[in-house]
């Protein structure tokens, strides 16, 4: 379990009762943002603590991993939504009875306050620039000490299996199905394209018969009987366009579970075949789905045109931060 403090003055009245915490991948000059990169380390099981309007007002137990997801419908900028894709994860949030005014305790607080990606200035207020950040244990403990026993309620896990129960991947779907949406309805599109794009959101048709071209197994566990496998998007499907939906080179075969894996983050590949496991993905699960998680294995080295595809999968979909790791 690790410890994280979220920003949320313009947000927390959306995001607490809504269940989430949403953030943009990137700055809007395009430029990476640590305090966004951090989405994709949170785990299930771990604790927030909310801060709006000057006070600790909410804890959070997080419910999933971090996924793609639109910008929310209700943080206004209508017809930004679908074109706007961040970072969300569910959180099951609980606010506070007694919030705590962190400015009101530097005392004990200052002290434990990290050099690098504090979540508070010296005097207590909060920092603009900063939407997520980790919180470490001396602070988390002095944060719980202030807040009392609500705290402590939540983080000996009297309802984390609260948090777990929660639906995940809220709005990837709703995406998916707005592309779908707009592509059945574009007439300007020949109807065997239309088709064909819509069959490859499942790993299968036209696109599945171009990746067979270069793929002949599940690079993975070597599976070869062709009904057992998907044809699974480096870029993934919902963040393609229809040419490289049905491109060849942005897919591999792979299992089920190996697909699913690939597609929300928890593995991925350099360009050289080795296999990469996300910090936050459980080990034990993977290794019965049939995942060598021992660090060691290459799967055989990819295309120029898959290295490219992949490269757009480290950077947008694989979890893991480039700032500080698990």
């Amino acid at each position: 379990m690790r410890y994280w403090w979220v920003n949320q003055n313009q947000t927390y009245r959306h995001e607490v009762p809504g269940g989430y915490m949403w953030s943009p991948k990137v700055k809007t000059n395009g430029h990476a943002n640590a305090f966004y990169d951090f989405m994709r380390e949170v785990a299930p099981g771990d604790i927030v603590f909310s801060f709006s309007d000057t006070l600790i007002k909410a804890i959070g137990v997080v419910a999933s991993h971090c996924y793609e997801a639109p910008k929310p419908k209700e943080f206004g900028q209508v017809g930004a939504y679908w074109e706007t894709i961040g970072w969300r994860v569910d959180v099951k949030f609980y606010e506070l009875h007694g919030p705590i005014k962190p400015s009101s305790f530097m005392d004990r607080i200052g002290p434990k306050l990290p050099s690098k990606y504090s979540p508070l200035q010296p005097n207590g207020n909060g920092l603009q620039a900063v939407y997520l950040t980790v919180v470490n244990e001396r602070l988390a403990e002095t944060l719980v000490d202030l807040i009392g026993r609500e705290a402590r309620t939540l983080i000996t896990g009297v309802r984390v299996q609260d948090a777990r129960d929660m639906p995940t991947a809220i709005g990837l779907a709703e995406w998916e199905e707005h592309a779908l949406s707009e592509i059945s309805q574009n007439k300007t599109i020949p109807e065997t394209t239309r088709l064909a794009v819509v069959l490859a959101r499942r790993g299968q048709g036209l696109f599945k018969q171009n990746v067979m071209r270069l793929e002949a197994r599940c690079r993975i566990t070597g599976v070869d009987q062709m009904e057992h496998l998907r044809a699974s998007h480096c870029k993934p499907w919902r963040d393609s366009s229809n040419e490289e939906r049905l491109n060849g080179e942005n897919g591999l075969l792979l299992t089920p579970n190996a697909d699913h894996l690939f597609d929300r983050g928890f593995i991925s590949f350099e360009s050289n075949g080795k296999l990469l496991i996300s910090p936050v993905a459980h080990q034990l699960s993977l290794h019965k789905m049939g995942i060598d998680v021992s660090g060691g294995l290459n799967v055989g080295a990819f295309s120029s045109g898959q290295s490219k595809f992949l490269d757009f999968h480290r950077e947008s979909v694989f979890l893991e931060s480039r700032y500080i790791s698990r």
